[in-house]
């Protein structure tokens, strides 16, 4: 990878990972009705989880999918099925005095295994290393995964902020299952602009 490309990396990076997508609608939910300290592990789950995804991508599993479409098929099925049952489980979330006895947020291990059926990431991830890493060189791929988790960690925690900040308003019952249904509601609209990956 040229050096001069790493601004234009940079803003990609930004612009995929600030955007609204699964990630930051479940961690804007989780900020709301969990609390940001609740939520760090679900963040670094996203970036870590993302990170070793992009290296993998890059330095095989892009071959692997071209090579079996069928492989590409089934991920996005899953990835379909998997969303739809996260949005059911947010359109469901009980309001905060009941989520001591029944919710919690995303873990860590939870965060890093949702970018595997994460149809946004991987047409981030994909379109990252098709335009920024066509050698698919280690250290492309590395450059590119280095800058999705310098910028993306504080771009998703901004949308745990805002769900955060939300808290308060959210503390009546009635708004806070309208938060969460309309939440569920852009998790799956969330579903169609990746389903071209």
């Amino acid at each position: 990878m040229d050096i001069s490309v790493i601004p234009v990396v940079a803003r990609f990076s930004l612009v995929a990972t600030i955007t609204p997508g699964p990630n930051n609608i479940m961690v804007m939910t989780s900020g709301a009705n969990f609390g940001f300290r609740q939520t760090t592990p679900h963040l670094l789950g996203i970036v870590i989880g993302f990170l070793f995804m992009i290296v993998l991508a890059g330095l095989g599993l892009m071959a692997l999918f071209d090579r079996f479409p069928a492989l590409n098929f089934a991920l996005k099925t899953a990835s379909i099925i998997y969303l739809l049952f996260l949005a059911w489980k947010i359109a469901n979330s009980t309001p905060p005095e009941d989520e001591a006895e029944t919710g919690r947020p995303l873990t860590f291990l939870q965060g890093a295994a949702f970018q595997w059926v994460n149809p946004k990431a991987w047409a981030m991830g994909l379109t990252a290393i098709t335009l920024y890493a066509p050698d698919q060189s280690l250290v492309s791929v590395a450059l590119i995964a280095i800058a999705f988790t310098v910028i993306g960690l504080p771009a998703i925690s901004l949308w745990a902020v805002m769900g955060v900040s939300l808290r308060q308003f959210l503390s009546n019952r009635f708004r806070l299952r309208t938060f969460n249904f309309v939440m569920a509601f852009l998790l799956v609209a969330s579903i169609y602009p990746a389903l071209s990956f």
